[in-house]
């Protein structure tokens, strides 16, 4: 029987064209899931077939684990101290293991036996397959639409198959059974059975490699694309930059007659493309991003990370864009928070700012109005400047004498110190659920205490703009953090 054993081995690896040591897996499987039916309750077997005789030996064993933990599967698991008692120096993680009776080959059962061994076969080819596709480095996928799976499109290339679930596909795209596709690569799950390789028709770099593939300059260096920000099927947005002044960075990827941007549009179900010029100025790389719409101004805000874009009334509809696309496709592809405004409501926004620092001034640092006039007019805008600005800039200040610049600085400094005392003990009242809340920062703290927010419910009862006008975090950020905090009220509840 052992011979026999060997020799079947020897030709199935050859008709599968597999490893001897990936079938005698499968055999050893097959006879160990054999030997667990002779058992009550889920034992672990062992088997052991010797390479080179055919002759195989069986074993039960258990897994050794911590005293403190427990035994949480009592048929596979052994305490570290009851193990110890066996063999002296066995450790953690380890197995012991006892020799039982083995099972004939000839009692597993021929189909059970065969459908264990070619199941391992099946395994074993699908990853030498998908090893194989992999090792070539391609990005994106191109197959035939092969069948549905519960919303998703399975998509086959050779023997290779690839995962388009719904979320991924373009809107409105109706993809059937036959059609051919093209999708990006976006990762490989093996837990997923049949189709491990996950795809995306609707990702930014599937369009970033779409332009790699029309565009030669991108490949060789030339160009390159710094960004890009889509609504799948509507509209997307470029950011490239020339390494070459000899190159038109948005000429070469759009082509000669459009060409090459037309072929990635029409692979995207004509989605339009705007290509901007990527700049290392924030402000000019907004300004471009904005496009078409034209700019008058800009105000940035680098602590809120934030732009506040004026444009005249002419142009306020085409920078927003419908629904707002023009505007959140910009600011995605900038990583800039871009505020929208017109003369009038960024004359009014700033007319606000201005008073909330006059009264600052006047406030922390007793003061009249006429004096924080003359702090505003030379453009400070906060305690930290005054207190902390080269004292040569504030003697330049015709209005104010030596005298009057150390006093001032004085307040200011004195100032800041009460500001931060009460906000230590402002910190001091938050609770301990808030301050254990993932994902809150230190800072973020201590902005939510000077808010008044002091509890994880007080946080959860906020709106998504009350918390941002608190914190300045993007709306996306502001509303994860606040689902964070309500998770405790649906704790439990299905």
């Amino acid at each position: 029987m052992n011979r026999e054993l060997l020799m079947l081995v020897e030709a199935i690896s050859r008709e599968k064209n597999v490893e001897r040591d990936v079938v005698f897996g499968a055999v050893e499987s097959a006879l160990a899931q054999a030997t667990k039916k002779l058992y009550e309750g889920e034992v672990d077997i062992r088997v052991a077939i010797d390479r080179d005789t055919g002759n195989y030996e069986t074993f039960r064993r258990w897994h050794v684990v911590p005293d403190e933990a427990g035994l949480q599967l009592p048929d596979q698991e052994i305490l570290l101290f009851e193990a110890k008692e066996q063999i002296a120096d066995i450790e953690l993680d380890e197995y012991i293991e006892e020799s039982v009776p083995s099972v004939p080959i000839g009692r597993i059962g021929a189909m059970a036996a065969k459908q264990v061994i070619l199941q391992k076969i099946r395994d074993a080819e699908r990853e030498m397959l998908l090893n194989d596709f992999m090792s070539r480095g391609d990005k994106i996928f191109v197959g035939t639409v092969k069948r549905m799976d519960k919303g998703d499109i399975i998509v086959e290339s050779g023997r290779v198959e690839g995962r388009l679930r719904r979320g991924e596909m373009i809107p409105k795209e109706n993809l059937r059974n036959g059609d051919r596709v093209r999708a990006m690569i976006m990762e490989v799950d093996l837990t997923l059975r049949g189709a491990p390789i996950v795809l995306s028709r609707s990702a930014p770099e599937f369009m970033i490699e779409l332009f790699r593939q029309e565009v030669p300059e991108i490949e060789q260096g030339l160009l390159e694309i710094k960004s890009c920000a889509r609504d799948a099927g509507s509209r997307a947005k470029i950011a490239v930059l020339s390494h070459d002044k000899r190159v038109d960075p948005i000429g070469t990827c759009v082509g000669v007659r459009g060409t090459r941007v037309n072929g990635v549009t029409n692979e995207l179900a004509g989605e339009r493309v705007d290509i901007v010029l990527w700049s290392e100025d924030p402000a000019q790389f907004v300004i471009g991003a904005l496009a078409p719409a034209n700019v008058q101004s800009i105000v940035v805000d680098e602590e809120k990370h934030a732009m506040d874009v004026v444009v005249d009334e002419e142009n306020l509809a085409i920078a927003i864009g419908r629904g707002g696309q023009n505007v959140r496709l910009a600011s995605d592809l900038t990583g800039w928070k871009i505020n929208i405004m017109d003369a009038a409501e960024s004359a009014q926004k700033q007319a606000n700012e201005t008073q909330a620092t006059r009264q600052l001034f006047m406030e922390k640092l007793d003061v009249d109005e006429e004096i924080a006039e003359i702090l505003i007019s030379e453009g400070f805008t906060s305690l930290e400047e005054v207190a902390y600005v080269p004292i040569q800039e504030m003697l330049e200040i015709e209005s104010f004498d030596e005298d009057t610049v150390n006093e001032l600085r004085s307040r200011a400094k004195d100032a800041l110190l009460t500001m931060e005392i009460a906000r230590e003990e402002s910190v001091d009242e938050v609770s301990q659920d808030l301050r254990d809340l993932e994902g809150l920062s230190p800072e973020l703290i201590g902005k939510l205490a000077a808010g008044g927010v002091h509890t994880r419910d007080e946080l959860a009862d906020l709106a998504v703009d009350e918390l941002t006008d608190i914190t300045g975090q993007t709306p996306e950020e502001a509303t994860a953090l606040i689902m964070k905090a309500r998770e405790h009220w649906f704790a439990g509840q299905e």
